[in-house]
């Protein structure tokens, strides 16, 4: 990002130049020169004044830093809108310049977040740039640097605002080949075919059957009809995925792009699979960006996949903990659960992780970057099924 030149507005802010500006008006004034004595006299008093001026040009000055939207991906524009409100009577010229940190570039011509504008009094402008995200991650913008003035902009005052915004650009989407996820479900199928219903999800009432437990008595919709209702409901779905991504490998190795395609493939999996309605957690030992908790469990509420896309956005290719203590201690594991884990390779490590789910009969579908060179790694007994990432990746 380049930054604004200052450049000098005239050589008359110089006090040297002051001075000689002075010694003219004496020269002047003894010789009756009255055209020079005049010229000399503006000068010295546009000079004196505009400074006057600018001593005054930074208060009441109010500045406000807003985006359109605070989450993207790749690729996509955000617009920042930084509004500045002059609520005196003095009118002034001003200066914004905005610092961008991370992969935010701006769209078209603009080389730089820095434009000028001049305010009456009790005026405000809105001055707007479009920012293009060009990868993942948790990217800070501001505070912006305000440069307050005369109108003439002889003389400046600068300020750093306190507004600062956070984006956070989540990992690009691609798409993925269908591949099968063992499912290991208590109650038989899931859906409609389902004998257990869940209280959550109401899609209806009927008329209350005797032999019903009275906590699906609808007690509303009874007073309403005059007669006991009781409530229809969703059969419960047992379907439950933890998504892994370890950290460890792709640091070691230094295998930044993989991780970069590791993260893609876990987003676009989250994304299809939440799609689906299934249940999705989130477990990782890298360090998060902001310092975001690594572990989320598993869950379908709304903002469940927004949650794991925002990890995934601030997590940074630096190991934290121990993964296997992680599961260990900050999580619970549901019994009909299912587990995609992502690494770079598999090695000792991911066998022992498999190896702690296969004690709980959880089934674990393992996609690594670096395939084995075993010819019965992809598919061994210890580890579950196993697939490189460029099988998976592509339609």
């Amino acid at each position: 990002m380049q930054e604004h030149l200052e450049r000098l507005p005239t050589i008359f802010v110089i006090p040297l130049m002051q001075l000689f500006v002075g010694l003219f008006l004496f020269i002047a004034l003894l010789n009756r020169q009255w055209g020079l004595t005049v010229l000399t006299l503006l000068v010295l008093i546009t000079v004196k004044g505009a400074k006057i001026w600018s001593k005054s040009s930074l208060s009441g000055i109010k500045c406000y830093t807003v985006a359109d939207r605070m989450r993207t991906f790749p690729g996509e524009t955000i617009t920042l809108n930084v509004r500045v409100e002059n609520s005196k009577f003095l009118p002034i010229w001003v200066r914004m310049m905005v610092p961008v940190h991370g992969a935010l570039h701006p769209s078209g011509k603009d080389a730089s977040l820095t434009k000028e504008s001049g305010l009456l009094w009790y005026q405000s402008v809105s001055l707007m740039w479009e920012l293009t995200a060009q990868r993942r991650g948790w990217f800070r913008v501001g505070p912006p640097n305000l440069t307050a003035g005369d109108l003439l902009g002889l003389y400046t005052k600068k300020r750093k605002t306190d507004d600062t915004i956070h984006v956070i650009v989540y990992p690009r989407l691609v798409p993925l080949r269908d591949f099968p996820i063992h499912r290991r479900e208590l109650f038989g199928s899931p859906g409609a075919k389902s004998p257990v219903h869940d209280p959550i999800y109401l899609i209806g009432t009927r008329e209350y059957q005797p032999w019903q437990p009275a906590r699906y008595i609808h007690w509303k919709a009874s007073a309403r009809h005059n007669r006991l209702e009781q409530k229809v409901c969703e059969p419960t779905t047992q379907v439950k995925v933890l998504i892994i991504v370890e950290v460890d490998q792709f640091a070691s190795h230094n295998m930044e792009e993989d991780f970069e395609r590791t993260l893609e493939a876990a987003a676009s999996l989250a994304v299809r699979l939440d799609n689906q309605g299934i249940a999705l957690g989130l477990v990782t030992n890298g360090l998060i960006s902001g310092g975001n908790l690594s572990v989320l469990p598993v869950s379908r509420t709304p903002q469940q996949l927004s949650n794991m896309l925002e990890i995934l956005a601030r997590l940074q290719m630096k190991s934290k903990d121990d993964l296997l203590n992680l599961l260990k201690h900050g999580l619970e594991l549901p019994r009909d659960l299912s587990c995609v884990y992502f690494s770079y390779e598999k090695d000792d490590t991911t066998v022992a992780m498999t190896q702690f789910f296969d004690r709980f009969k959880i089934p674990v579908v393992s996609i690594v970057c670096q395939p084995s060179s075993d010819p019965r790694g992809n598919d061994s007994e210890i580890g579950g099924k196993t697939y490189s990432l460029d099988e998976i990746y592509g339609e």
